[in-house]
């Protein structure tokens, strides 16, 4: 089903005379799906209803801010850029049906699908298909190693954030760190991730529980980590069920620093679990949107304000936004007549470019390296938002 974010911007208005056609058909639309005279076609499927809606709704959102600043500014290549968005409800049974929307759209590329289990569904439909993937939210390690052709990812991975959460409270005495995670596969990487990162400290998680996937049913998952008494525990999990382990753990007396990575979507879950947000700990994978000092992120404020006036800021949809500049300039590089593979050779000569995030948030594509950005960005909850901050051990005495 599309969910009312379908944008087609830039459809033919004429009819071609029936002698003309042969001669008349760019190279760009002969050769490559969703490429016509006026667009390029570019397809999404992410979780716009249930649970995990949320992350779905702000990235597609993200994503049709720059499309539509873009658009406005003439296109690509003299193409407007059309986004067609397709529901998946954040569940692998249904990726199937929704990459087979995709076909039917026939969409030049992929790009702003929403989290691992659905990724994991989805890679290999789109390697079959030689379909490129930019953008997935998600930092699973199986989208970087090894090399995936089609598949181009612009965050830095789990494996980076559980990374820098385990050295920073290792490094500030938290020594006895438990894990509650979504029994599927995101949860299954940030687990691997967190012990992975242990290891350099010889040591294992304190304990671990779980919970599954679009639900909120997390009892017994916090049962088993609080009753180690850990130090810390890294949640894998989107917004609605973090908000339910911080509360029901706050309301049990229990209180050490929670932690969560990017995908928990950091917007959502403070509206969600309110007061009992604060001191969470969030990593991000861009810059806060506050920095309008950057560039891109001036822009995307400005973007939002003039497209999306409803709206607020996030992380998530900052995300998108970025993930649809890296689209655009992909389609740019590629020239007047792209294919698929003159896009992903295009988007691979992006190494050492300045993106509007500053001197440290440069694009690393190459052909053998497929993470666009790799830096991570800690923050803590603070008066509902969320704040930079680089003292771990003061986060950690707060709590």
């Amino acid at each position: 089903m599309l969910i009312g974010f379908r944008r087609e911007i830039g459809k033919c208005g004429w009819i071609w005379p029936l002698l003309m056609v042969g001669s008349m058909v760019t190279q760009a639309a002969a050769q490559a799906p969703g490429v016509t005279e006026g667009q390029v076609k570019i397809g999404s499927c992410s979780a716009l209803d249930g649970p995990a809606r949320q992350l779905g709704l702000q990235t597609v959102l993200g994503a049709t801010a720059y499309f539509d600043y873009i658009n406005e500014h003439g296109g690509v290549n003299g193409r407007k850029l059309s986004l067609s968005s397709f529901d998946d409800g954040y569940d692998p049974e249904r990726t199937g049906a929704c990459f087979a929307s995709l076909k039917r759209e026939n969409v030049f590329a992929g790009g702003f699908f929403v989290g691992t289990p659905t990724a994991a569904k989805y890679v290999p439909m789109a390697e079959a298909e030689h379909m490129p993937v930019v953008g997935l939210f998600t930092g699973a390690q199986f989208l970087y190693e090894p090399v995936k052709h089609e598949v181009l990812n612009l965050r830095a991975s789990y494996n980076d954030e559980t990374r820098e959460q385990v050295d920073n409270l290792w490094k500030s005495g938290a020594h006895k760190i438990g894990v509650i995670y979504q029994d599927d596969g995101f949860g299954k990487a940030i687990l691997d991730g967190v012990k992975l990162a242990l290891t350099k400290h010889n040591a294992t998680p304190v304990a671990t529980g779980s919970f599954a996937r679009n639900t909120l049913d997390v009892g017994r998952g916090i049962e088993a980590v609080l009753a180690a008494k850990p130090d810390a525990v890294i949640l894998a999990s989107p917004y609605a069920p973090a908000a339910e382990i911080v509360k029901q753990a706050h309301a049990q007396g229990s209180r050490p620093l929670f932690l969560a990575v990017s995908f928990v979507g950091t917007e959502a879950f403070v509206a969600t679990a309110g007061k009992d947000a604060e001191g969470v700990v969030i990593t991000q994978v861009v810059p806060t949107y506050y920095n309008t000092d950057l560039p891109t992120v001036k822009l995307y404020r400005e973007c939002l304000a003039k497209y999306m006036s409803a709206t607020q800021p996030s992380f998530v949809s900052l995300e998108a936004f970025v993930n649809a500049m890296v689209i655009a300039e992909g389609l740019k590089r590629a020239g007047k007549n792209p294919t698929r593979e003159k896009f992903i050779e295009a988007i691979e000569s992006m190494n050492d470019v300045d993106i509007g995030l500053g001197p440290a948030a440069h694009l690393q594509f190459s052909p053998r390296h497929h993470m666009g950005l790799g830096r991570v960005y800690p923050t803590v909850v603070r008066g509902g938002k969320p704040e930079v901050f680089s003292d771990w051990a003061v986060v950690l005495a707060q709590k």
